[in-house]
């Protein structure tokens, strides 16, 4: 039975990825402790910010994470976006599977397939994906799962992700799903209307 509620999604996130030999790790407290430059945690990897940046080592390779986040400052602030839209929050879970070393794009981007498409039940044909303008890598793997034509590239606004103005960062891909009538769709896969 495909999951339906937000529990269901969330436990059903949780053992995909514990079945494909993740740590779940449970969430790290709200008020960040660890950072002082953040007052809230505001993204699943932040407990894990010393792991990215070499600092600190873990008994696993591979984690999945339920994190409770709050974005009401820095980077990360929604708090002006809530209420005009309707998909910004300021206080959610995030659901995130974290590699440390282990492994890269293709294994990442067949996890989220799998995990959307066969686990939840999402409908193949109305997921679209954007990734980072250059990355050819990232459009060459998603190929193997969605036609090109569905794969669009954005620059740095909105596909390449980073901690700040320094630490870790990188190209990243995301993931979209289309809410509207299929026929409406335009020849590059967006609705603009």
């Amino acid at each position: 039975m495909k999951p339906k509620t937000t529990n269901e999604v969330r436990q059903a996130f949780l053992e995909f990825f514990e079945e494909h030999g993740h740590q779940i790790v449970d969430s790290s407290p709200l008020p960040n402790r660890d950072n002082p430059t953040l007052l809230f945690t505001n993204a699943g990897m932040n407990q894990f910010t010393d792991v990215f940046l070499g600092n600190e080592k873990r008994d696993y390779s591979r984690a999945v994470t339920c994190q409770k986040v709050m974005r009401v400052q820095g980077k990360h602030n929604d708090l002006e976006n809530v209420g005009p839209s309707p998909r910004h929050h300021t206080f959610f879970e995030m659901l995130g599977n974290f590699s440390f070393g282990d492994y890269f794009k293709k294994e990442a981007i067949a996890f989220a397939w799998q995990f959307l498409t066969d686990v939840v039940g999402l409908d193949k044909n109305r997921l679209w994906v954007t990734i980072y303008l250059d990355d050819d890598e990232a459009d060459e793997l998603w190929q193997e799962h969605i036609s090109k034509d569905r794969i669009l590239r954005f620059g740095e606004k909105d596909n390449f992700w980073s901690m700040g103005d320094v630490g870790p960062c990188g190209p990243c891909s995301e993931i979209h799903y289309y809410w509207g009538p299929i026929e409406e769709m335009n020849a590059d896969g967006v609705n603009y209307s």
